[in-house]
């Protein structure tokens, strides 16, 4: 079983054995991974106690990303990425997780409320829909600090 559904599962049990109702909305945010902001990432990176060397290494890797454009059989110029994760790439499920430490957080101050994350999938649960609607705001709140857009 994929686990945020696993987790997710786990946490509706845990209401209606409180005897409350399980609401939820998921969330589909725009472009995630490609909107991480590289300088935000390390800012968030470096009070984690990682080392230098992985920082430096890390700050590398994003820094000297570059792509262009196909279209048929013509090629743009190569332009640097400056914002973004790697599709594709094993490291880029924990930097976005990373990046987005401060939206799970948000629970520790909402007791009874919980934002499953993985990768870019997020679900939020809660045992009332006015929690559900408040949990939502708080999460506009902060993905709009972040740069980050939810899908309507």
């Amino acid at each position: 079983m994929h686990f945020l559904a696993f987790m997710t599962l786990l946490i509706v049990r845990a209401y209606i054995k409180g005897e409350n109702t399980a609401n939820t909305c998921a969330i589909d945010l725009s472009k995630a991974f490609d909107k991480v902001n590289h300088h935000g990432l390390f800012l968030k990176l470096m009070p984690k106690h990682i080392p230098v060397q992985l920082l430096a290494l890390l700050e590398n890797w994003l820094s000297s990303c570059f792509s262009c454009v196909k279209w048929y059989n013509a090629w743009s110029q190569v332009f640097c990425l400056n914002f973004g994760v790697r599709q594709g790439s094993v490291l880029s499920p924990l930097l976005f997780a990373l990046f987005m430490d401060d939206l799970a957080k948000v629970c520790i101050y909402n007791h009874g409320l919980f934002i499953a994350l993985y990768a870019d999938d997020t679900i939020l649960l809660a045992p009332s829909i006015r929690e559900l609607e408040k949990l939502l705001r708080i999460c506009e709140e902060k993905l709009d600090l972040l740069d980050m857009v939810i899908n309507i």
